[in-house]
């Protein structure tokens, strides 16, 4: 049922990086990459290279490895 479907904004590992040391639905905002009060999903989808913190509702399993592989921190935000 549509009407009780849970969505979430997409954020991809590739751009991870483009958005500082740390990356939240908050900072994600402000920069006008999402809408306010989304729920945040993180996909595998590329690669990351460097340490980020990361504060989403939701990861899939490969995207939270390659974040800690790189040095990274997971943090899940309750929904």
């Amino acid at each position: 049922n549509v009407a009780f479907r849970t969505s979430y904004e997409i954020i991809n590992l590739s751009d991870l990086t483009k958005f500082g040391a740390e990356v939240s639905p908050e900072a994600l905002y402000k920069k006008g990459v999402i809408k306010k009060n989304s729920l945040l999903k993180v996909l595998a989808k590329g690669t990351i290279d460097k340490a980020v913190t990361v504060k989403a509702h939701k990861f899939s399993e490969k995207a939270k490895q390659a974040i800690e592989k790189a040095g990274g921190k997971v943090e899940v935000i309750a929904q």
